[in-house]
């Protein structure tokens, strides 16, 4: 079976989440016996940043980090119809070129052998209204969102035949515990982005790490300078931008983690984690997480990581797993456990074909698929 995804960047992870995600998906597709392969376009942000940021050297390590995918990029000239003739299961990320998603869409109304699904996997439903309202998704078989709250958007909006919940998972073939002794009591790994949780990362990172006089190190991008030297003087070492390959090596250097979700997610998309909450428990590093309700009971809260309500809860839920070793244990114990039952790209894809299975037209695609 060929399947080819349409996403930002499967090369680059510079600001760019998904890219973790697809790239656990198109691995266990291969694993199995399938052919997979993204197609990129050539001036993507993501790939155009960490080219000009962290040099070209880092997007050609894309090829020995993950030697069995496939990218190819294209441009105003690359012929699309030709590169889905042999398709037979296509998927399409919500930033593709709006007027690409309705040239695909075309292609598979007009003839198209192939199954296409249209996948959303961030806040701009909500957040930019417009930008998805205006994708032309008629001719789509499905829409797979990646949060109940966003399949519920989709579906009130009348957005695409068909919408299915299909939630990020881990990618446990790279996320998993490396044997390490811990260097530091803090790693967090998140972008700052555009002021989505501005007083959330001062009010839980930064502010109990100055308390505390914890040690440890930030890594994400687009981090302004103000930002950098409140997390010097708090005494966190910034880095900079981390490849995703070389996160479960961080994650083993460090006692704890943190899970601070942007705004659009807790008040607009409740329910919906970031992909480094799956990844943090798949490596077994305790998680403790500022306000965030799992509303799809995706985990077990309490048990799996937990929950500070505020920075004074933050920074006594740090005490506890910095100074109660059995506490520590039994989150690695009960996360790892829930990540290895439920959140692997191996149940992602199992998940995938159920939903290929379920559309009309495509069930000889889903049952040849799932061989």
């Amino acid at each position: 079976m060929r399947f080819v995804f349409y996403t930002h960047s499967l090369v680059s992870d510079w600001n760019h989440g998904n890219a973790h995600f697809l790239r656990g998906i198109m691995r266990e597709l291969v694993a199995r016996g399938h052919d997979a392969e993204a197609l990129e376009p050539e001036d993507s942000w993501s790939r155009t940043n960490l080219a000009e940021q962290q040099g070209e050297a880092n997007v050609e390590r894309f090829g020995r980090d993950f030697p069995e995918l496939t990218s190819r990029t294209y441009g105003p000239g690359f012929d699309h119809a030709t590169a889905l003739a042999e398709a037979d299961v296509v998927v399409v990320h919500e930033w593709t070129d709006p007027a690409l998603v309705a040239e695909i869409g075309r292609l598979r109304r007009d003839g198209g052998r192939f199954a296409l699904l249209f996948h959303d996997t961030h806040h701009r439903a909500v957040s930019d209204h417009q930008a998805i309202a205006g994708m032309a998704l008629e001719d789509y078989d499905a829409v797979l969102a990646f949060g109940e709250t966003l399949r519920r958007r989709y579906q009130a909006d009348g957005w695409g035949r068909r919408v299915f919940t299909w939630h990020e998972a881990a990618d446990d073939r790279l996320f998993r515990p490396l044997p390490a002794e811990p260097t530091g009591d803090l790693v967090w790994i998140g972008n700052w982005g555009d002021g989505e949780r501005t007083k959330e990362i001062g009010e839980f990172l930064i502010e109990p790490a100055r308390t505390l006089g914890l040690s440890g190190v930030v890594h994400g991008v687009r981090y302004p300078a103000e930002g950098i030297e409140a997390l010097r003087e708090a005494g966190l070492d910034y880095r900079g931008w981390i490849a995703n390959a070389d996160v479960p090596a961080a994650f083993a250097s460090h006692r704890f983690t943190m899970h601070i979700p942007r705004r659009p997610y807790v008040e607009a998309l409740p329910g919906i984690p970031t992909i480094r909450v799956f990844e943090a428990l798949a490596c077994g590093i305790p998680l403790i997480s500022a306000p965030w309700r799992d509303e799809e009971d995706l985990f077990r809260t309490g048990s799996d990581y937990l929950v500070a309500a505020d920075g004074a809860e933050m920074k006594s839920r740090i005490r506890d797993v910095l100074n109660d070793p059995d506490l520590a244990a039994s989150l690695v114990a009960s996360g790892l456990e829930t990540i290895r039952a439920r959140h692997t790209c191996r149940h992602r894809v199992d998940e995938f074909f159920a939903i290929l299975s379920s559309l009309d037209g495509t069930q000889d695609i889903a049952r040849e698929a799932a061989q």
